[in-house]
C-alpha cells in the first residue's frame, strides 16, 4: 500500500501517506464522534431536506476537523457532505480538480442516533475526475476498508477476494418497491434482502460477499466514491439501471445499483427496469 511522502509543489497534488490519512479517520472518530455515540441530547440532532434525513452535531464537527486537516495538509479542494448541503456549488470543482477530498463524516447518521453500531466514517481522494484512493473506518465494529486504484482492497491491513455471485443473486436495498421486483426467466434467481442503511456498512458487506448486489436511490458523492472503488478493485461494477457507470457526480433520478460482477448486476438491473 501507498506510504509515500509529501511531494507537492505549485499545482502538484500532495501524496499523503495512506496510513497517514486512515491515521486522521481514526482519531476523528476516537475523540469527536464516538464520544457522542449513545449519548446525544435532541438539541445535538437536526433535521435536513427530509423526514428521516439526520445530521448531527458530530457530524458537523467531525467534518470540520477533518476539512481543516486536509487543507492545512495538502491545498487541495474539500467536498464534504454537510458543507454541500449548506452551499451545493461546492461540488462543481470536483469533476475538473487536480486533487479533491471527498468526506461522508459519519455515513449512516441515522444509525448513529439510534445506537447501532452500523456506521462508518468515509473520505475519498479524487484526482482529475477519477477515485484514487478510499477508506471506509467502522468506529464500533473496528475494521478499516482501503483501496487504492489497481492495488486491491485491504481490510486491517489484509487483502479481501471476493469469487462470483451466484445463484440465487443476493439483493439489497431499504426500499419495499425494489423488493418486489423478480428476476426475468432464463438468469440467476433473485433474492431480495434488507441494507443496513449506511454505504459504509453495506458496500464492505458486498466486497466481503455476503450480499451480491446493493441497490440505492441517490448516488451522492460522498456516499459512493470510496465504496465504488472498493468494489471495483475486486471486478465489481456500478451503474445506474439504464447502465451509466458511477463517476464522481450525483446522477439524480436514477436508481444505482453496486454488484459483485456483470451477471449481478444485470440480473438486478434487468429486474429493476420492470418497474
Amino acid at each position: 500500500m501507498n506510504e509515500g511522502l509529501r511531494t507537492g509543489g505549485s499545482g502538484t497534488p500532495v501524496e499523503l501517506s495512506t496510513d497517514e490519512v486512515a491515521g486522521l479517520l481514526e482519531e476523528v472518530a476516537d475523540t469527536v464522534i464516538e464520544p457522542h455515540f449513545g449519548a446525544l441530547s435532541k438539541a445535538e440532532i437536526h433535521q435536513k431536506s427530509h423526514p428521516g434525513d439526520l445530521v448531527t452535531d458530530a457530524d458537523r464537527q467531525a467534518e470540520r476537523v477533518i476539512s481543516a486537516r486536509l487543507r492545512r495538509l495538502t491545498g487541495a479542494v474539500v467536498v464534504g457532505e454537510e458543507a454541500a448541503f449548506t452551499d451545493p456549488t461546492i461540488l462543481d470543482a470536483l469533476p475538473g480538480a487536480d486533487q479533491a477530498w471527498v468526506i461522508d463524516p459519519i455515513d449512516g447518521t441515522s444509525n448513529f442516533v439510534k445506537g447501532s453500531d452500523d456506521h462508518a466514517v468515509m473520505l475519498a481522494e479524487v484526482r482529475s475526475g477519477r477515485t484514487v484512493r478510499g477508506w471506509i473506518w467502522q468506529p464500533r465494529h473496528r475494521h478499516m476498508y482501503i483501496a487504492e486504484s489497481g492495488a486491491g482492497l485491504y481490510r486491517d491491513g489484509v487483502r479481501i477476494t471476493r469469487g462470483p455471485a451466484g445463484d440465487p443473486v443476493v439483493a439489497a436495498t431499504t426500499h419495499r418497491s425494489f423488493q418486489q421486483t423478480v428476476a426475468p426467466e432464463g438468469g440467476p434467481r433473485l433474492e431480495w434482502t434488507w441494507s443496513r442503511w449506511c454505504c459504509g456498512v453495506d458496500y464492505p458487506r458486498l466486497c466481503t460477499g455476503e450480499v451480491d448486489a446493493t441497490v440505492y436511490t441517490h448516488s451522492h458523492p460522498w456516499d459512493h466514491l470510496p465504496g465504488a472503488l472498493m468494489l471495483r478493485e475486486l471486478g465489481g461494477v456500478v451503474r445506474t439501471v439504464d447502465g451509466t457507470d458511477f463517476g464522481t457526480v450525483e446522477m439524480p433520478g436514477r436508481p444505482l445499483v453496486a454488484a459483485a460482477d456483470e451477471t449481478a448486476y444485470r440480473t438486478v438491473a434487468a429486474a429493476l427496469r420492470g418497474l
